[in-house]
């Protein structure tokens, strides 16, 4: 029987917090899977180097292991945002939630929660975050 490859394609709203005080980031994510690979974009609210908001924007590309992901985020510079970063979480039973850490090499890491399907609202994501 062949096995069936996940697909993480739609659109995924999230949030990721800091290891601070800080309050979670609400970003939401396009991805297209092609295999057990995936690519896409994200964007997200956030406040610039000069402290005045901005949308940030990056790229994702990742593996899908079973229910493991694995992904690299790399922000495009908008706003002076051009660093890299890791995320590492597990799909849920019916591949619809990503929960996990990421990683900033050698300085921060926090949780990053990720939920499929397009016309979700922030508040949504926020009160499922606050469960986990």
């Amino acid at each position: 029987m062949p096995v069936t490859k996940i697909s993480l394609t739609g659109i995924w709203h999230g949030l990721y917090s800091y290891p601070q005080y800080l309050e979670p980031v609400f970003f939401v994510a396009t991805v297209i899977s092609h295999g057990d690979h995936f690519s896409g974009s994200t964007h997200e609210a956030q406040i610039g180097q000069s402290g005045a908001p901005l949308t940030a924007f990056a790229t994702v590309e990742g593996v899908v292991d079973g229910a493991q992901v694995s992904f690299k985020k790399t922000y495009d510079g908008t706003g002076g945002w051009s660093h890299s970063l890791m995320y590492f979480g597990t799909l849920n039973a019916d591949h619809t939630e990503i929960e996990g850490q990421w990683v900033f090499p050698d300085s921060w890491s926090g949780r990053f929660l990720m939920i499929k399907g397009a016309g979700l609202s922030e508040s949504v994501v926020r009160k499922a975050y606050e469960k986990v």
